[in-house]
């Protein structure tokens, strides 16, 4: 995938992004069966869905990751690209609000639609806002993929013990965090997700409960033209326990995947049968 991303950066940014889509579900997605796992998925959840949406959802999720995946790497200049982007939803006030008074919040999310046009707009007005991210086993890759994810929104923390404890006290310090909880953990709680288990970490909502935290759902939804943004935050999940809130957000990102199939990652294997 290195090779195609650093081919992509050497377009203007107009045309990297739909170009980037193209190739991730016109060549790379049938070679690397995303396609294949797409209707997988698909045919465990939703199988009422008829067969021409499917056989669409299947080119239009490798395409929108495509995009995604270029616009993120792309760093600053996907920053400035949606410089212009409001914010919307019934969860501005709130957001707005736990600002003003000190309070964490955390905004939860999915891969869906572009997470990080939800960060890169909500740093422009309400400040830094931090995020974990796995670090790459190629070094030199990794240092590119960082520095991306750095000129979107700053602090980013690695995953690990160091990295969590750090993204712990900068919450702590009534700050702004983003969460992607919408993959399979392994001792994660059995919820459920479009009608099926879906084991989903709880630290999300663990952490809100812990630190007095709003917990606010929050999607990057890819416009018509594919390469602009509305940025949605939902009214907050209200504090009870830590299942409950995640099964509110599974809801929430249930919902929103119903309304926009193809902005979800349906590649993931989300639901892994318990060993």
């Amino acid at each position: 995938m290195s090779a195609p991303l650093f081919l992509a950066l050497m377009l203007p940014y107009r045309w990297r992004v739909p170009a980037m889509g193209w190739m991730v579900s016109r060549i790379i997605a049938p070679l690397a069966g995303y396609d294949k796992r797409v209707r997988e998925n698909l045919a465990l959840v939703w199988p009422e869905l008829p067969q021409t949406e499917i056989d669409r959802l299947a080119r239009a999720v490798p395409d929108n990751f495509g995009r995604t995946l270029i616009e993120i790497y792309s760093g600053a200049t996907f920053k400035r690209h949606v410089a212009g982007t409001d914010l919307t939803g019934p969860g501005v006030p709130a957001l707005e609000e736990a600002c003003r008074t000190g309070r964490p919040v955390i905004l939860v999310s999915g891969h869906f639609g572009n997470h990080d046009s939800v960060r890169a707009t909500v740093t422009r007005k309400y400040g830094d806002v931090g995020a974990l991210f796995r670090p790459l086993d190629n070094i030199y890759f990794n240092r590119h993929w960082e520095k991306a994810l750095s000129g979107i929104a700053t602090p980013v923390f690695p995953r690990g013990r160091r990295g969590l404890a750090a993204m712990v006290k900068f919450l702590r310090g009534g700050n702004i965090i983003a969460l992607l909880i919408d993959q399979h953990v392994q001792d994660g709680a059995k919820l459920r997700f479009f009608g099926h288990p879906a084991r989903t970490s709880l630290a999300a909502a663990e952490m809100a409960l812990k630190y007095n935290a709003l917990l606010l759902p929050a999607f990057g939804v890819r416009s018509p033209d594919g390469i602009t943004f509305q940025p949605t935050i939902q009214n907050p999940i209200p504090h009870s326990s830590a299942e409950e809130m995640t099964q509110a957000f599974n809801d929430r990102l249930e919902a929103m995947t119903r309304q926009h199939p193809e902005q979800w990652f349906w590649v993931h294997r989300r639901w892994k049968k318990d060993r």
